[in-house]
């Protein structure tokens, strides 16, 4: 089945060291046809922080899943206070060096294609086109009655209207954009329905145990088909939402670059692991090929 289970890995001590050599990369950018495949690792430099590695959030927090927020009303209270508390800080979010040298590549034409298992919708902000959202967008909700879809912004304003004075203080926001609060501090806020039947609204993201939709699944593979190689970035890639698809650039011959501090499940269909920083990496391989980023040479 495709879903995304909360997985959690750990390291074989066989794997290969990461290294600090980004000349691969740059070559393969330099060839061009490359796909791209983001996680939350990308999103770090923009105060958004990871599930995984130094510092992740599932040390703490569990994230909310499809058969709890639609089984149980109170899962429902519990997600929407802890996520609309957190949509003030998580809405704010801006692209980084990561975000804006992935759309620099982008138009200067190396790239195929960018996916992304991130919810927060940085790389279009950054200027990326056609970005495949595996697992959705935070920004927009969705009816599970009637499939109306709106914007979150409009949410965001019902909702303060509905909980005034609402305003704990979170313990830590997490990467998809739920606040870390206690059930004291949920209890008491109210949830609003769907305005045009009055059904339960969803996040229009893919939950964790929610099957990805088969069609952006169909898509991605496309991608990687039409592709000379797999770059992933910021992913420790423990599901298998993105990991099935490094398997599949493996299995066809393609070669697979990892950009990524820690070890991840990936690591041993990859030709290499670059363990750097992601908005400094990129930036100097940009500089390396003569890309400019944001419209100006790269220091």
């Amino acid at each position: 089945m495709r879903m995304r289970p909360t997985l959690h890995w750990t390291p074989p001590p066989d794997l290969p060291p990461g290294t600090t050599d980004l000349r691969p990369v740059t070559e393969a950018l330099r060839a061009g046809g490359v796909v791209v495949l983001t996680g939350a690792g990308i999103s770090t430099e923009s105060g958004i922080p990871a599930y995984r590695g130094e510092g992740g959030s599932l040390s703490r927090h569990t994230p909310m899943t499809y058969q709890d927020f639609t089984a149980d009303p109170r899962a429902r209270q519990r997600y929407w206070a802890r996520s609309h508390l957190g949509w003030r800080t998580f809405g704010g979010a801006r692209p980084n060096a990561g975000h804006r040298a992935v759309a620099a590549f982008a138009r200067h034409g190396v790239l195929t294609g960018v996916i992304t298992q991130n919810v927060d919708g940085l790389h279009q902000a950054a200027g990326s086109r056609g970005v495949v959202d595996l697992h959705g967008r935070l920004d927009r909700v969705v009816c599970l009655s009637c499939g109306a879809v709106g914007a979150r912004r409009d949410l965001a304003v019902r909702l303060e209207a509905a909980n005034a004075g609402f305003s704990p203080t979170a313990a830590g926001i997490n990467p998809d954009g739920d606040a870390d609060l206690t059930d004291d501090q949920v209890a008491g806020f109210r949830v609003v329905p769907c305005v045009d039947c009055g059904g339960v609204l969803k996040p229009d993201v893919v939950f964790f145990g929610e099957p990805v939709p088969v069609h952006r699944i169909e898509r991605c593979r496309q991608l990687v088909d039409e592709a000379s190689s797999l770059l992933v970035l910021g992913s420790s890639l423990t599901v298998m939402s993105g990991l099935r698809f490094v398997r599949h650039a493996a299995r066809a011959g393609k070669r697979v670059f990892i950009i990524n501090r820690d070890p991840t499940r990936g690591d041993p269909f990859a030709s290499a692991r670059v363990a750097l920083p992601l908005g400094s990496a990129l930036t100097a391989v940009a500089d390396e090929l003569d890309i400019a980023v944001d419209g100006q040479p790269v220091a």
